[in-house]
């Protein structure tokens, strides 16, 4: 299995009170799926031809612990299944304390360009 792993530093602007998610000086769920995603989207990336990109469709995740600013996570993506241009990848956070959340995530592979074109963005 294909697996790709990042390490994240939470900075201020990545907590729950800065996103408007919460009202707490930490790691904002908003942001710990965006570092997944992101994990994620840059495994997916190493099989992609020129032209393409991935958009995210799903994820379901657990946000088991808060995590501190300045604290550091890391991400670890799994891809799962490929069906054609659909990903489906097992993804796990972790920091110092353990395990931060798990997830799936699924992505599908698009013409960058075309995709962008639906939305009325022209590159």
């Amino acid at each position: 299995m294909k697996t790709l792993t990042k390490t994240f530093t939470v900075q201020p602007e990545h907590t729950a009170q800065v996103l408007g998610s919460g009202d707490m000086p930490v790691l904002a769920t908003p942001m710990l799926v965006a570092y997944m995603e992101n994990t994620a989207m840059l495994l997916a990336a190493e099989s992609l031809t020129e032209g393409q990109t991935t958009v995210g469709t799903q994820i379901s995740s657990d946000h088991r612990h808060p995590t501190p600013v300045r604290a550091e996570v890391t991400v670890t993506a799994t891809l799962a299944e490929q069906d054609g241009r659909r990903y489906v990848f097992h993804i796990e956070a972790s920091d110092e304390a353990g395990i931060v959340a798990a997830c799936t995530h699924e992505r599908f592979a698009v013409a960058r360009t075309r995709f962008l074109e639906k939305v009325g963005i022209h590159e």
